[in-house]
């Protein structure tokens, strides 16, 4: 459906896009940077003071300032979600609770007993995640002879076998390493309270486990067998061998991969080895972390990772969509400091793609070894936007880098190429998040976006990359967002490729997409999706309506059918949700980590997709005039 489009829409777009427009440029940092916050579950702050807690380091002031931020994160049932507005999550629930008792909060505290009561109604710690029962065990709550073995030996398994560490995803790869030194050693370090409270008298059965299931259970029996008589030469070179591992893989700013877990396990398991806190390697981590933390009235909280590039690269899009000039100095200095992030050193994508030559960029400030194809391919839509003359040799090389990463079936993953073993998952240690890394629509887009602005529509890689999405699409019209939550997500991601790709807008595919998106539109006018449709396709588009979710939906229709009613009524409701300063609120979490386990909340989403999808409505080209028919003489 058409509508002839009220002058005072556009108007009031092009008024809440100016005032957008000043409120992203007043964040941008002097060297050109912009980087929300991102959010996750209270874990984060929980296993920061658990880690301190057994490094000897925890202080009264950082365990008083994240106690408040954890507390304040309950819910009145006394429990924990892992998204806001989500339901009760059992792991992030002890965790939090195991936090504010080593923070003083005695177990008769109200709040505290009925988060005792939750633990106990779904079954107790015997029911929490492994990662969970590695930090009870550390601190001697858990017997680690209950927790499923990964031995350091796994360091050895060359590329090609299925449970090498190259099958893993990056983020699993990181943080299997140093929990492998960490489950062999198995140190304890008593708490100053015991946490019988938590025990179910009668634990919930679990599901009995058929298959291949059944077989690694045997294995690791095998493994624990194993683990009480190793083969001792084998052993200690399995445990040097992972310990350099882990010294490779540290990035200058003292991180590991850039996020939280390889972080805090790499830490105790060098630790463990016998490094002391003096040590360089430790020094730089234990700097690095102050980085990741932030704190103010509302209390202490650990980033589980940091977004400077693609916050930036979005930022640049946005402001280049509203009209900002290239040459304009803002989008000069962002420029300069994108081309200085490009990656020219080889990292872990090289064992798949030895002869690629590097070229692409990460998500955080320091991430070399894992760059994506994700940010470089908006990396590479940013810097054709501004002039700058380092420009045209980084869309060159990161082009090459990110085209070079297309898997087999023609579509992309995020840091590897072919990262699809379904055999990870099946490990009795493995019972949270995403383990690999295989292509997703949501990324493919993205590059396929990014080929086709750069004159690549008619190449091999664009054609496949537009094969495999036309054939991802569900039947409901949508496809799957990795990356963010979820359909609204993924539809906005291919929508405007497919077009660039030059796909009709009365194509098929479009057509349903673009139906299915009007479909799930709310009544107010905007759009939301909650993290719940990665478990639960009742959810599926369906949600409150948010600022970022509004604007992924719009950017799809502005690409597929500008001139609809859906799009109007969208743009009303950005208008109307925009604060005085220019931003919105949003408390959603819109940002995936691990569907179905973990999420996130980037603090700049609220504003760099609203101001794009505003920008796009108000530059795009005005409708023809509809041909009045003849009026009859007299």
């Amino acid at each position: 459906m058409t509508v002839t489009e009220t002058p005072s829409t556009r108007e009031r777009a092009a008024a809440a896009m100016h005032r957008a427009r000043e409120a992203l440029l007043s964040l941008q940092s002097p060297e050109g940077w912009w980087a929300g916050e991102v959010e996750t579950n209270v874990t984060m702050e929980a296993q920061d003071l658990l880690m301190r807690e057994f490094l000897g380091i925890r202080t009264l002031r950082a365990t008083q300032d994240t106690a408040r931020w954890i507390r304040s994160r309950q819910r009145e049932d006394g429990t924990w979600t892992n998204f806001h507005g989500g339901p009760p999550n059992l792991s992030t629930t002890v965790e939090a609770y195991v936090a504010l008792r080593l923070a003083g909060y005695p177990q008769s505290d109200p709040p505290m007993e009925r988060a005792a009561e939750y633990i106990r109604q779904s079954g107790g710690l015997e029911h929490v995640r492994v990662f969970t029962k590695v930090w009870l065990a550390l601190f001697g709550v858990w017997d680690w002879r209950r927790i499923p073995i990964m031995p350091p030996e796994v360091v050895f398994l060359p590329s090609w076998v299925p449970l090498s560490l190259y099958r893993w995803a990056y983020w699993a790869r990181q943080t299997i390493v140093p929990l492998s030194i960490v489950m062999t050693l198995r140190p304890v370090r008593e708490l100053p309270f015991r946490l019988d409270e938590l025990r179910s008298p009668q634990p919930v059965p679990k599901a009995p486990l058929r298959g291949i299931g059944r077989i690694f259970t045997c294995l690791d029996r095998v493994l624990h067998r194993y683990h009480d008589r190793p083969i001792g030469r084998l052993r200690r070179a399995a445990l040097r061998r992972a310990e350099e591992w882990i010294l490779a893989r540290q990035e200058k700013d003292g991180c590991w991969g850039g996020i939280q877990p390889p972080w805090v396990y790499s830490m105790i398991a060098l630790t463990l080895l016998g490094y002391p806190h003096e040590h360089p390697v430790l020094a730089r981590a234990f700097a690095g972390l102050d980085r990741y933390t932030v704190t103010d009235s509302r209390g202490r909280r650990f980033q589980s990772c940091t977004s400077p590039v693609w916050d930036t690269v979005l930022a640049v899009i946005a402001l280049a969509d509203s009209g900002t000039q290239p040459d304009d100095a803002a989008l000069v200095r962002a420029a300069r400091w994108i081309i200085d992030e490009q990656i020219h050193t080889y990292g872990d994508w090289r064992v798949k793609r030895p002869a690629l030559l590097p070229g692409g960029w990460a998500f955080e400030f320091d991430n070399d070894i894992y760059p994506d194809t994700d940010d470089t391919a908006e990396a590479v839509l940013a810097l054709s936007r501004v002039r700058h003359p380092g420009a045209a040799d980084a869309i060159r090389t990161g082009l090459a880098w990110m085209t070079g990463m297309a898997s087999r079936n023609g579509a992309f993953g995020a840091f590897d190429a072919d990262n699809t073993s379904t055999l990870c998952a099946q490990l009795p240690f493995c019972d949270f998040g995403a383990l690999t890394d295989p292509p997703s629509a949501d990324v493919t887009g993205h590059v396929l976006e990014a080929l086709c602005a750069h004159g690549r529509r008619n190449t091999p890689a664009a054609q496949r990359a537009l094969d495999w999405l036309l054939d991802q699409q569900d039947e409901r019209g949508s496809w799957y967002g990795r990356w963010g939550v979820n359909h609204l997500y993924g539809t906005s991601s291919v929508l405007p490729a497919l077009l660039a790709a030059g796909v009709a807008p009365r194509h098929p595919a479009v057509e349903r997409a673009v139906a299915m998106l009007q479909t799930c539109q709310n009544s107010d006018g905007g759009w939301g999706e909650d993290c719940r449709s990665y478990t639960d396709p009742a959810w599926i588009g369906r949600g409150p309506s948010t600022p970022s979710q509004t604007a992924w939906a719009l950017i799809a229709l502005l690409a597929a059918d500008p001139a609809s009613e859906s799009v109007e009524r969208g743009i009303t409701w950005l208008t109307q949700q925009q604060r005085r300063d220019g931003n919105w609120d949003e408390d959603a979490f819109t940002g995936t980590g691990f569907p179905g386990d973990m999420y996130l909340h980037y603090d700049m989403y609220r504003l760099t997709y609203p101001l794009t999808a505003l920008a796009r409505f108000v530059n795009r080209p005005s409708p023809a005039p509809t041909p009045q028919a003849p009026q009859p003489p007299g």
